[in-house]
């Protein structure tokens, strides 16, 4: 997972400091957004043709990562 997790940088000078995939402009959060949306792994990489299909593990891998134990209680 740590190869993985090695794809997700954090730049406070870059997209507001928010975690993106390898120092460029898209955040973990746009994927995981267009995932949540219904998007395909084929989708994201058809939008967004500079990314590789480890980008979007990584980003599954660094949200499974940072929530941990967190609970989600929805109302």
């Amino acid at each position: 997972m740590s190869d993985l997790l090695s794809r997700i940088t954090i730049d406070t000078n870059q997209c507001g400091g928010r975690p993106c995939i390898r120092g460029m402009r898209i955040r973990v959060q746009d994927v995981l957004d267009m995932l949540a949306g219904g998007a395909s792994h084929e989708d994201i990489l058809t939008d967004f043709p500079y990314l590789e299909p480890d980008d979007i593990r990584a980003s599954l891998a660094y949200a499974a990562a940072s929530i941990g134990d967190t609970a989600v209680i929805a109302a």
